[in-house]
């Protein structure tokens, strides 16, 4: 039985590159969606200037790896590399699993 997969996505921008970032996102989402996916959570970071602290970190579910792989190969998200890399300078994923609240 698959099982969903959660990602925790660290993305850093290129300084100044705000508009392109919030372009790719917004269509790379989209695209996303098409395959069960979505960005559960999107957290800006109040120190993001520089280059050690992200500039936002998302958490992110597909229904399974399958569909990861999936919208990872979709020829449209290939179609925004161009567009992603003026905007990301590094992007840091870490799969992640969910866990029972603390009582």
């Amino acid at each position: 039985m698959e099982t969903k997969l959660t990602l925790v996505v660290a993305l850093f921008i290129h300084a100044g590159r705000e508009a392109e970032f919030e372009q790719f996102e917004t269509r790379a989402s989209t695209i996303m969606r098409r395959y069960g996916g979505a960005i559960e959570r999107r957290i800006g970071i109040a120190d993001a200037t520089g280059d050690e602290n992200p500039h936002e970190v998302h958490v992110v579910t597909f229904p399974d790896e399958q569909s990861y792989q999936r919208y990872r190969a979709d020829a449209e998200l290939s179609a925004l590399a161009e567009l992603r890399s003026r905007a990301i300078r590094k992007t840091t994923i870490w799969r992640g699993q969910e866990l029972a609240a603390f009582q």
